[in-house]
Protein backbone atom coordinates (compact mmCIF):
# COMPACT_ATOMS: atom_id res chain seq x y z
CA UNK A 1 0.00 0.00 0.00
CA UNK A 2 1.58 3.21 -0.82
CA UNK A 3 1.61 5.24 2.41
CA UNK A 4 2.22 9.05 1.49
CA UNK A 5 4.15 11.35 4.16
CA UNK A 6 3.74 15.22 3.76
CA UNK A 7 5.21 17.67 6.01
CA UNK A 8 3.67 21.09 5.61
CA UNK A 9 5.55 24.01 7.34
CA UNK A 10 4.07 27.78 8.13
CA UNK A 11 6.38 30.27 7.93
CA UNK A 12 5.83 34.17 8.27
CA UNK A 13 7.34 36.29 5.52
CA UNK A 14 8.07 39.51 4.99
CA UNK A 15 5.00 41.48 3.98
CA UNK A 16 6.42 42.30 0.10
CA UNK A 17 6.67 38.64 -0.28
CA UNK A 18 3.22 35.94 0.07
CA UNK A 19 1.76 36.03 3.49
CA UNK A 20 1.39 32.71 5.24
CA UNK A 21 3.61 31.42 2.41
CA UNK A 22 3.58 27.22 2.40
CA UNK A 23 7.19 25.93 2.25
CA UNK A 24 8.74 22.45 2.48
CA UNK A 25 10.92 21.56 5.27
CA UNK A 26 14.51 21.87 3.66
CA UNK A 27 17.53 23.54 4.32
CA UNK A 28 18.12 26.40 2.06
CA UNK A 29 14.83 27.19 4.04
CA UNK A 30 15.99 26.64 7.45
CA UNK A 31 16.59 30.17 8.24
CA UNK A 32 13.27 31.53 6.94
CA UNK A 33 11.83 28.94 9.23
CA UNK A 34 13.94 30.90 12.33
CA UNK A 35 12.22 34.08 11.98
CA UNK A 36 8.43 32.27 12.31
CA UNK A 37 6.59 31.33 15.34
CA UNK A 38 8.91 29.29 17.61
CA UNK A 39 8.35 25.95 18.00
CA UNK A 40 6.66 24.20 20.66
CA UNK A 41 7.13 20.71 20.11
CA UNK A 42 9.85 18.10 18.83
CA UNK A 43 7.74 17.07 15.69
CA UNK A 44 9.25 17.08 11.95
CA UNK A 45 7.14 20.47 11.18
CA UNK A 46 4.17 22.25 13.12
CA UNK A 47 1.50 20.31 10.99
CA UNK A 48 1.98 16.61 9.84
CA UNK A 49 -0.42 15.24 7.05
CA UNK A 50 -0.93 11.41 7.04
CA UNK A 51 -2.24 9.36 4.68
CA UNK A 52 -3.28 5.73 3.82
CA UNK A 53 -6.48 5.07 4.46
CA UNK A 54 -8.58 4.18 2.34
CA UNK A 55 -11.97 4.97 4.13
CA UNK A 56 -13.28 7.59 6.85
CA UNK A 57 -10.84 7.84 9.80
CA UNK A 58 -13.59 7.50 12.83
CA UNK A 59 -11.15 7.37 15.35
CA UNK A 60 -7.28 7.79 16.83
CA UNK A 61 -5.71 8.14 19.62
CA UNK A 62 -1.78 8.77 21.01
CA UNK A 63 0.15 6.02 22.86
CA UNK A 64 0.63 7.05 26.69
CA UNK A 65 4.13 6.95 26.25
CA UNK A 66 3.47 9.45 23.26
CA UNK A 67 5.89 7.82 20.69
CA UNK A 68 3.18 6.42 18.49
CA UNK A 69 -0.55 6.59 18.04
CA UNK A 70 -2.89 4.54 16.43
CA UNK A 71 -5.62 5.33 13.87
CA UNK A 72 -8.87 3.26 12.32
CA UNK A 73 -12.31 3.66 10.67
CA UNK A 74 -14.17 2.90 7.91
CA UNK A 75 -11.77 0.46 5.91
CA UNK A 76 -11.58 -2.26 9.05
CA UNK A 77 -7.97 -1.47 9.15
CA UNK A 78 -5.67 0.24 12.30
CA UNK A 79 -2.70 1.72 11.30
CA UNK A 80 0.17 2.40 13.84
CA UNK A 81 2.42 5.53 13.13
CA UNK A 82 5.32 7.14 14.86
CA UNK A 83 4.55 10.60 16.29
CA UNK A 84 7.87 11.82 15.44
CA UNK A 85 10.43 12.27 12.30
CA UNK A 86 8.45 11.77 8.62
CA UNK A 87 5.46 9.87 11.02
CA UNK A 88 6.09 6.35 9.32
CA UNK A 89 3.22 3.87 8.92
CA UNK A 90 5.09 0.90 10.31
CA UNK A 91 1.75 -1.49 11.06
CA UNK A 92 -1.52 -2.13 9.71
CA UNK A 93 -3.61 -4.63 11.62
CA UNK A 94 -6.37 -6.44 10.45
CA UNK A 95 -8.90 -8.75 11.73
CA UNK A 96 -12.40 -6.82 12.07
CA UNK A 97 -15.10 -7.32 9.37
CA UNK A 98 -16.80 -4.13 9.70
CA UNK A 99 -15.99 -0.39 9.95
CA UNK A 100 -13.84 0.27 13.45
CA UNK A 101 -16.12 2.95 15.01
CA UNK A 102 -13.68 3.30 18.53
CA UNK A 103 -10.05 2.95 19.73
CA UNK A 104 -8.45 3.26 22.89
CA UNK A 105 -5.22 2.78 24.96
CA UNK A 106 -5.43 0.90 27.86
CA UNK A 107 -3.37 2.81 30.93
CA UNK A 108 0.44 1.26 30.12
CA UNK A 109 -0.36 1.51 26.13
CA UNK A 110 0.27 -2.23 26.17
CA UNK A 111 -2.98 -3.33 24.25
CA UNK A 112 -5.27 -1.21 22.31
CA UNK A 113 -8.93 -1.75 22.31
CA UNK A 114 -11.34 -1.45 19.11
CA UNK A 115 -15.13 -1.69 19.01
CA UNK A 116 -16.63 -2.73 15.32
CA UNK A 117 -19.49 -2.79 13.12
CA UNK A 118 -19.20 -6.28 12.86
CA UNK A 119 -20.39 -6.20 16.61
CA UNK A 120 -17.26 -7.11 18.48
CA UNK A 121 -14.67 -5.84 20.25
CA UNK A 122 -11.01 -6.66 19.46
CA UNK A 123 -8.47 -6.74 22.03
CA UNK A 124 -4.59 -5.90 20.34
CA UNK A 125 -1.23 -6.10 21.50
CA UNK A 126 -0.37 -2.73 20.72
CA UNK A 127 3.81 -3.96 19.95
CA UNK A 128 3.58 -6.95 17.93
CA UNK A 129 0.10 -6.21 16.30
CA UNK A 130 -1.53 -9.14 17.49
CA UNK A 131 -5.05 -9.76 18.10
CA UNK A 132 -5.39 -11.37 21.46
CA UNK A 133 -9.00 -11.86 22.10
CA UNK A 134 -12.01 -11.07 20.45
CA UNK A 135 -15.20 -10.38 22.85
CA UNK A 136 -18.76 -11.02 21.53
CA UNK A 137 -21.94 -10.15 23.16
CA UNK A 138 -23.23 -7.88 21.48
CA UNK A 139 -26.21 -7.99 18.66
CA UNK A 140 -26.03 -4.66 16.94
CA UNK A 141 -23.07 -2.31 16.02
CA UNK A 142 -20.41 -1.42 18.94
CA UNK A 143 -20.19 2.01 18.71
CA UNK A 144 -17.49 2.77 21.73
CA UNK A 145 -14.88 0.92 24.00
CA UNK A 146 -13.19 2.14 27.29
CA UNK A 147 -11.26 -0.12 29.17
CA UNK A 148 -10.82 0.47 33.46
CA UNK A 149 -7.84 3.03 34.17
CA UNK A 150 -6.97 0.74 37.03
CA UNK A 151 -7.65 -2.60 39.21
CA UNK A 152 -8.46 -5.37 37.28
CA UNK A 153 -8.86 -5.46 33.11
CA UNK A 154 -11.85 -4.37 33.10
CA UNK A 155 -13.70 -2.98 29.69
CA UNK A 156 -17.18 -1.50 29.20
CA UNK A 157 -18.47 -1.26 25.72
CA UNK A 158 -21.99 0.61 24.19
CA UNK A 159 -23.81 -0.50 20.97
CA UNK A 160 -26.98 0.10 18.98
CA UNK A 161 -28.44 -3.09 20.76
CA UNK A 162 -29.33 -0.55 23.92
CA UNK A 163 -27.04 -2.81 25.97
CA UNK A 164 -23.86 -1.50 27.79
CA UNK A 165 -21.13 -4.21 28.19
CA UNK A 166 -18.79 -5.13 31.10
CA UNK A 167 -15.95 -7.38 30.32
CA UNK A 168 -13.06 -8.86 32.01
CA UNK A 169 -10.42 -8.80 28.95
CA UNK A 170 -8.97 -12.40 30.71
CA UNK A 171 -12.36 -14.17 31.04
CA UNK A 172 -14.36 -15.20 28.02
CA UNK A 173 -18.16 -13.73 27.64
CA UNK A 174 -19.86 -10.79 29.18
CA UNK A 175 -19.50 -10.09 33.39
CA UNK A 176 -22.60 -7.79 33.09
CA UNK A 177 -25.25 -6.41 30.92
CA UNK A 178 -27.00 -3.28 31.58
CA UNK A 179 -29.95 -2.45 29.58
CA UNK A 180 -30.68 0.78 28.42
CA UNK A 181 -33.96 2.07 26.73
CA UNK A 182 -32.25 3.20 23.17
CA UNK A 183 -28.87 2.91 21.49
CA UNK A 184 -25.65 3.71 23.51
CA UNK A 185 -22.89 5.65 21.28
CA UNK A 186 -20.57 6.39 24.20
CA UNK A 187 -19.16 4.89 27.11
CA UNK A 188 -16.85 5.60 29.82
CA UNK A 189 -15.41 4.61 33.44
CA UNK A 190 -15.60 6.70 36.85
CA UNK A 191 -11.87 7.27 37.95
CA UNK A 192 -12.53 4.28 40.28
CA UNK A 193 -13.85 1.98 37.32
CA UNK A 194 -16.78 1.31 39.73
CA UNK A 195 -19.18 3.46 37.81
CA UNK A 196 -19.72 3.83 34.23
CA UNK A 197 -21.16 6.48 32.05
CA UNK A 198 -22.80 6.64 29.26
CA UNK A 199 -24.61 8.64 26.60
CA UNK A 200 -26.82 7.77 23.60
CA UNK A 201 -29.75 9.06 21.57
CA UNK A 202 -31.70 9.53 24.70
CA UNK A 203 -29.85 12.85 25.04
CA UNK A 204 -29.06 12.21 28.66
CA UNK A 205 -25.81 11.06 30.19
CA UNK A 206 -26.31 8.27 32.65
CA UNK A 207 -24.59 7.41 35.45
CA UNK A 208 -24.75 3.11 36.81
CA UNK A 209 -23.43 1.41 39.17
CA UNK A 210 -21.85 -1.40 38.74
CA UNK A 211 -22.41 -2.80 42.39
CA UNK A 212 -26.07 -2.03 42.52
CA UNK A 213 -26.34 -3.13 38.69
CA UNK A 214 -28.65 0.09 38.56
CA UNK A 215 -28.64 3.89 37.34
CA UNK A 216 -27.56 6.27 40.18
CA UNK A 217 -28.05 9.44 38.26
CA UNK A 218 -28.62 11.28 34.69
CA UNK A 219 -27.53 14.17 33.62
CA UNK A 220 -29.46 16.45 31.48
CA UNK A 221 -29.08 19.32 29.65
CA UNK A 222 -28.27 18.46 26.30
CA UNK A 223 -31.17 18.48 23.62
CA UNK A 224 -29.89 16.10 21.44
CA UNK A 225 -27.86 13.13 20.60
CA UNK A 226 -24.42 12.65 22.97
CA UNK A 227 -22.02 11.15 20.76
CA UNK A 228 -18.94 11.35 23.18
CA UNK A 229 -18.37 10.82 27.04
CA UNK A 230 -14.10 11.36 28.47
CA UNK A 231 -13.52 11.19 31.36
CA UNK A 232 -10.97 14.22 32.20
CA UNK A 233 -7.64 13.47 33.83
CA UNK A 234 -8.07 14.14 37.65
CA UNK A 235 -11.43 11.62 37.54
CA UNK A 236 -13.42 14.55 38.49
CA UNK A 237 -15.37 15.27 35.37
CA UNK A 238 -17.02 14.50 32.03
CA UNK A 239 -16.75 16.04 28.39
CA UNK A 240 -19.41 15.65 26.37
CA UNK A 241 -19.80 16.51 22.73
CA UNK A 242 -23.82 16.20 21.34
CA UNK A 243 -25.53 16.94 18.26
CA UNK A 244 -27.26 19.42 19.98
CA UNK A 245 -23.83 21.76 19.02
CA UNK A 246 -22.58 22.08 22.36
CA UNK A 247 -19.46 20.13 24.42
CA UNK A 248 -20.77 20.38 27.99
CA UNK A 249 -18.32 19.84 31.18
CA UNK A 250 -20.43 17.52 33.81
CA UNK A 251 -19.49 17.33 37.36
CA UNK A 252 -19.27 13.50 38.72
CA UNK A 253 -17.39 13.44 42.29
CA UNK A 254 -19.97 11.80 44.60
CA UNK A 255 -21.30 15.25 46.61
CA UNK A 256 -21.24 17.27 43.51
CA UNK A 257 -24.68 19.73 43.80
CA UNK A 258 -27.73 19.02 42.26
CA UNK A 259 -26.56 20.83 39.11
CA UNK A 260 -23.73 19.31 37.61
CA UNK A 261 -23.56 20.86 34.59
CA UNK A 262 -20.71 23.31 35.18
CA UNK A 263 -19.17 24.44 31.92
CA UNK A 264 -20.90 24.57 28.13
CA UNK A 265 -18.66 25.11 25.01
CA UNK A 266 -20.61 26.35 21.63
CA UNK A 267 -18.95 26.24 18.08
CA UNK A 268 -18.10 22.70 17.22
CA UNK A 269 -21.02 21.51 14.74
CA UNK A 270 -22.62 18.38 13.89
CA UNK A 271 -24.87 17.88 10.64
CA UNK A 272 -26.81 15.25 8.40
CA UNK A 273 -24.19 13.11 8.61
CA UNK A 274 -25.05 12.35 11.91
CA UNK A 275 -20.95 11.03 12.78
CA UNK A 276 -20.13 10.05 15.85
CA UNK A 277 -17.99 13.00 16.72
CA UNK A 278 -15.29 12.75 19.78
CA UNK A 279 -13.91 15.25 21.91
CA UNK A 280 -10.85 15.17 24.33
CA UNK A 281 -9.03 17.09 27.30
CA UNK A 282 -5.55 18.43 27.38
CA UNK A 283 -3.77 16.40 29.89
CA UNK A 284 -3.33 19.10 32.65
CA UNK A 285 -7.12 19.62 32.17
CA UNK A 286 -6.55 23.71 30.94
CA UNK A 287 -7.99 22.62 27.63
CA UNK A 288 -10.67 20.49 25.48
CA UNK A 289 -11.54 19.68 22.02
CA UNK A 290 -13.94 18.45 19.72
CA UNK A 291 -14.37 17.06 16.14
CA UNK A 292 -16.82 19.17 14.18
CA UNK A 293 -18.96 18.65 10.99
CA UNK A 294 -18.08 21.85 9.28
CA UNK A 295 -14.20 20.52 8.84
CA UNK A 296 -12.54 22.57 11.65
CA UNK A 297 -10.93 20.97 14.90
CA UNK A 298 -12.37 23.31 17.93
CA UNK A 299 -10.24 24.05 20.67
CA UNK A 300 -11.12 25.87 24.25
CA UNK A 301 -9.83 27.33 27.36
CA UNK A 302 -11.95 25.33 30.45
CA UNK A 303 -12.02 28.14 32.49
CA UNK A 304 -12.78 31.04 30.52
CA UNK A 305 -14.46 28.82 27.69
CA UNK A 306 -13.58 31.06 25.14
CA UNK A 307 -12.09 29.28 21.63
CA UNK A 308 -8.44 29.42 22.03
CA UNK A 309 -8.33 27.39 18.07
CA UNK A 310 -10.40 26.91 15.22
CA UNK A 311 -8.00 24.84 13.12
CA UNK A 312 -8.60 24.37 9.12
CA UNK A 313 -6.97 22.12 7.01
CA UNK A 314 -9.72 19.41 6.79
CA UNK A 315 -12.18 18.83 3.72
CA UNK A 316 -14.50 16.42 5.74
CA UNK A 317 -16.10 16.01 9.16
CA UNK A 318 -13.38 16.23 11.87
CA UNK A 319 -14.40 12.58 13.90
CA UNK A 320 -11.92 12.43 16.63
CA UNK A 321 -9.55 14.63 18.44
CA UNK A 322 -6.93 13.61 20.83
CA UNK A 323 -4.51 15.51 22.79
CA UNK A 324 -0.56 14.41 22.94
CA UNK A 325 0.19 13.03 26.70
CA UNK A 326 3.15 15.10 27.09
CA UNK A 327 3.56 17.41 24.25
CA UNK A 328 1.04 20.53 22.82
CA UNK A 329 0.29 18.44 19.68
CA UNK A 330 -3.33 17.93 18.90
CA UNK A 331 -4.11 14.86 16.30
CA UNK A 332 -7.15 14.77 14.24
CA UNK A 333 -9.26 12.11 12.48
CA UNK A 334 -11.25 12.95 9.43
CA UNK A 335 -13.88 11.46 7.36
CA UNK A 336 -11.79 12.84 4.23
CA UNK A 337 -9.76 9.75 4.97
CA UNK A 338 -6.37 12.05 6.61
CA UNK A 339 -4.75 12.55 9.61
CA UNK A 340 -3.46 16.24 11.07
CA UNK A 341 -0.90 16.00 14.31
CA UNK A 342 -0.66 19.73 14.61
CA UNK A 343 1.76 22.07 16.90
CA UNK A 344 -0.17 24.09 19.39
CA UNK A 345 1.08 26.97 21.50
Amino acid sequence: MDIKRKAIEMAIVPSKRRKNEIVAVTDQHRQLMESGPPRTSSMLAPIMLLTGHEGEVYSGKFHPDGQSMATAGFDRLIYMWNVYGECDNYSVLKGHQGAIMDLQYNTDGSNILTASTDNTIALWDSETGARIKRLKGHTAFVNSCYPARRGPQMVVSGGDDGTIRLWDSRRKGTVHTFQNTYQVLSVTFNDTSDQIISGGIDNVLKVWDIRKNDIVYTLSGHTDTVTSTVLSPDGSYVLSNSMDCTVRIWDIRPYAPNERCVKIFQGAQHNFEKNLLRCSWAPDGSKVAAGSSDRFVYIWDTTTRRILYKLPGHSGSVNDVHFHPHEPILLSCSSDKSIFLGEIM
